[in-house]
């Protein structure tokens, strides 16, 4: 199960990234966002390399479709096998991300659905009039239809989109929270043994690993919790 679990670089500075990457020697699998990859970029991926890491780019691109074409393009230099795209982006948007990423054949394009961060008054606040669940879900089947089969969701939302899209789709779980940790900005979470038994095929983890005094203790009671589920 360690390439399950997806680990949150989100540090501003390298060599505690770099350290903790060195700690964290079982983990396979790190996620790079914008705050590691704008201050370091090519360092920090070149050192997961370096350690033989498989990599999420997590940079959430949503523009105009050309413009997302070139920014996944100049994104295969890299070699993430994960890269994400906000879905509100269109389908013109998807299938130009799909395009220019068939030349990297093991890159998965994510598609971004509603952020864990966000509650249903926050989509009325923009005047989304969906619950958040029906968003995702539309989100997902619009992803689908123009050839997206992998999804970032919320832990909340894996049971209706399995009900809905079946078992050959990937989704990408974030808002993970073991019960020993702080809830913190997330508003839609589940422990790690809750997210994999509704089906979560990945789970992203930043805080409860990154920031413990122990971060392989907590990567490896997390396992123990997944193990037995």
């Amino acid at each position: 199960m360690k390439d399950k679990i997806i680990i949150a670089l989100d540090f501003d500075n390298l060599d505690v990234a770099k350290k903790l990457i060195d700690d964290l020697n079982d983990a396979i699998f790190f996620k790079v966002g914008l705050l590691p990859f704008l201050k370091f970029g090519n360092e920090i991926i070149s050192y997961l390399k370096s350690k033989d890491k498989k990599i999420f780019l997590d940079l959430k691109f949503k523009d105009i479709p050309n413009t997302i074409y070139w920014a996944v393009k100049s994104s295969l230099k890299y070699s993430p096998d994960f890269l994400t795209i906000h879905l509100t982006g269109g389908a013109e948007m998807i299938k130009k991300s799909i395009e220019a990423s068939k030349t990297k054949n093991n890159l998965t394009i994510l598609g971004v659905t509603i952020l864990t961060s966000l509650s249903r008054n926050d989509l009325i606040d923009i005047g989304v009039e969906l619950s958040v669940e029906d968003t995702v879900l539309k989100l997902c089947e619009l992803g689908l239809k123009n050839g997206l089969k992998s999804f970032v969701c919320s832990p909340l939302e894996i049971e209706s989109i399995r009900k809905r899209f079946g078992k050959d789709i990937t989704l990408v779980t974030p808002g993970i929270r073991p019960h020993w940790s702080e809830k913190g900005d997330q508003k839609r979470i589940f422990t790690p043994k809750m997210a994999i038994q509704k089906g979560a095929d990945f789970l992203v983890i930043g805080r409860p690993i990154t920031q413990n005094k122990n971060p392989l203790k907590a990567f490896k009671l997390i396992l123990q919790e997944i193990e037995k589920s």
